[in-house]
């Protein structure tokens, strides 16, 4: 290969590439001293070749080539003859300097005669390593223009980062999000508002529990009732249930009773832990709303509540009272109202009204309604005899009496007031003195008894004893005894008005929910026949109404629990929301329906009877806790 001096430094022109003779055309590859050449195919100018990426830059006119696979193996050729040159000056330079042998070194064993070795699978072997490396160069390059530097750069980056640095980072990050997740404000406001607007899929689970949806309810009087006092919840679940035997007082009492003259002056923020039983604590407005879903509430069932209690509180009297018979001549009603009941007595009416309101946690001294309850207490205070009668004037009689014992047993539960502690025991004393020896009750006291006037005497009685008011327990063993003589069959499945008469469905649940409180567990033959009986013999029809049948019925399910209390209730709930009246003033309420004791006496006690007990019917879920279990509190926030 011809050789030319040029600024001392030596040539090497590769003789296959070169085109038309000249060694610097296009595509020629030189060794100018150590660095590669090559000739632009621009202007023709020496352009240094980067061999690690195999480009080449022309320094006059700024172009820039890619070498071919035949040019990159022309140059490494090159590189391969100029190092084979230089060790062989290596060598002739060693060789003159090396200083003269003194000795002669011992010979050495001449080695093993061995094939010489080929020089091909080495250069082989260095060729795919150096295809390898410049695959790899060019691949980089192409992926920084179709990527782009930036996301070249990261790539590499993240691929080179050690692997506890990445670890570290995740796990700061999970632990970052963990505590957003769980640095949440507490909010503590708590409140039940009873709404009139209404969804089947208000609650959760109701979609396909009522077999026909009632239509859209149109109201009058929208509005709702917010219940914001925060009252202290009475005992913890897992606490000993307390003795129901309180200090024994006198039956017979001389001292006046008290007209409480204070009490509309009672401001809303002094409410007071008050001795309550389980049996009220779901009245609770920390529990109430949980249990209306617990139970099998729906937004129907509250917004018909909510709608009842604005009624009532429209008719209501203007000295507290309210009146079957004249309900419609109060001064906002001003007889619009159609339904006015026969009976006259304002006791009945005014205890029976005041229940709703307790029921859903309305008190004197707290809730939306506190002028209207204070009202009705105050009149049956007033009303009250020295001996304890709440009988008053009409012909309601023990019936009256009973119902306002309750009312006021229940008010001075849910309130601790003292105000209310004496006249609730004397209604209690009356109730005690007024059994007959034989343990009933009827329309005056001795008298023997009938089913229906001993369910209200012992409700009385069992809202006395939750108050931990006293009553003595062989007033409760004398009603066991009544209730054994008029039994309709041998196992107390069925029960009659009286001896000797047949047995009915009203006076069956009445009696069923006095053997609960009396104490029969759930497992007796008698309550399970009685419950299968009311259930499949007289489900809620809400074309053969009767009121006063399914107050006690739907409470004897209630607490009975299970499917059976499903069943029941689904068809109640809607029997009774179809029935509401949602137009005009009466909007709110219930008209009566059925005539008698078969009717429920729906016509004696007219529209106010009628609403106020398909109200508690309808608070069922809260007014009283079920009875068979212990834990019933448990669950609950």
């Amino acid at each position: 290969m011809p050789t030319t001096g040029h600024d001392s430094s030596t040539q090497y022109a590769l003789e296959p590439i070169p085109v038309g003779g000249s060694r610097r055309a296009e595509g020629a590859i030189w060794l100018d001293g150590g660095v590669l050449a090559c000739a632009c195919p621009e202007c023709g100018a020496p352009m240094s070749i980067r061999l690690w990426l195999m480009v080449a830059d022309c320094f006059r006119c700024g172009t820039s080539i890619e070498l071919t696979e035949r040019q990159e193996e022309e140059a490494l050729r090159l590189l391969r003859r100029q190092e084979a040159s230089k060790r062989a000056q290596s060598r002739e330079a060693a060789t003159a300097i090396s200083p003269t042998v003194l000795r002669k070194p011992k010979p050495r064993p001449a080695p093993k005669p061995q094939a010489a070795p080929t020089a091909e699978p080495r250069q082989r072997a260095r060729r795919v390593a150096a295809s390898q490396v410049h695959r790899g160069a060019r691949a980089h390059i192409r992926d920084i223009y179709e990527k782009g530097e930036a996301a070249v750069f990261w790539s590499q980056f993240l691929r080179d980062l050690p692997a506890w640095l990445i670890s570290l980072v995740v796990h700061l990050v999970a632990m970052i999000l963990l505590g957003l997740w769980i640095d949440k404000p507490f909010d503590d406001s708590r409140f039940i508002t009873l709404s009139t607007s209404e969804s089947y899929q208000d609650l959760e689970g109701e979609q396909g529990e009522i077999e026909q949806l009632p239509r859209a309810f149109e109201f009058d009087d929208p509005g709702a009732i917010e219940f914001n006092s925060v009252v202290e919840q009475a005992g913890a679940p897992n606490e000993p249930e307390p003795e129901l035997e309180p200090v024994e007082l006198p039956l017979e009492v001389t001292d006046p009773v008290g007209m409480m003259p204070d009490l509309a002056a009672r401001p809303m923020n002094t409410i007071r832990v008050a001795p309550i039983g389980r049996m009220f604590a779901g009245r609770d407005p920390q529990l109430r709303a949980q249990a209306v879903r617990r139970f099998g509430g729906t937004s129907y069932t509250e917004a018909a509540v909510a709608r009842g209690l604005k009624f009532l509180a429209r008719h209501q009297n203007t000295d507290g009272s309210w009146s079957f018979h004249a309900f419609h001549k109060t001064p906002d009603c001003d007889e619009t109202c159609t339904g006015v009941g026969s009976s006259h007595s304002d006791t009945a009416a005014t205890a029976l009204s005041l229940l709703p309101f307790l029921g859903a946690g309305q008190t004197h001294e707290a809730g939306q309604y506190i002028d209207e309850v204070t009202g009705g207490l105050r009149w049956l205070v007033e009303h009250q005899k020295e001996d304890g009668d709440l009988r008053g004037p009409g012909d309601g009689r023990m019936y009256a009496h009973g119902q306002a014992a309750i009312a006021l047993c229940e008010a001075y539960a849910m309130t601790g007031d003292e105000q209310l502690r004496e006249p609730a025991q004397l209604a209690l004393n009356f109730i005690v003195r007024a059994q007959h020896p034989q343990g009933g009750w009827r329309y005056d006291p001795g008298q023997a008894g009938d089913t229906s006037v001993v369910g209200w005497q012992l409700m009385a009685l069992k809202s006395g004893q939750m108050a931990y008011l006293y009553v003595p327990a062989k007033t409760f063993e004398l009603a066991g005894l009544f209730l054994d003589e008029v039994m309709g069959d041998k196992y107390g499945g069925l029960y009659c008005y009286q001896r000797g008469r047949p047995p009915t469905p009203a006076m069956t649940a009445e009696a069923l929910l006095c053997r609960q409180y009396l104490g029969w567990p759930k497992d007796h033959p008698g309550l399970q026949a009685g419950v299968k009986y009311l259930l499949e013999k007289h489900p809620p029809d809400p074309n053969r109404p009767n009121i006063y049948y399914w107050y006690y019925a739907t409470q004897v399910m209630h607490h009975f629990g299970g499917k059976r209390w499903e069943t029941w209730n689904a068809k109640m709930r809607q029997a009774l929301c179809k029935m509401q009246q949602k137009k005009g003033h009466a909007a709110g309420s219930w008209a009566p329906k059925g005539a008698g004791h078969n009717g429920g006496f729906a016509d004696r006690g007219g529209r106010i009877y009628m609403t106020s007990l398909a109200i508690c019917i309808l608070e069922v879920y809260y007014r009283h806790l079920p009875l068979y279990s212990r834990k019933v509190l448990e669950g609950f926030e």
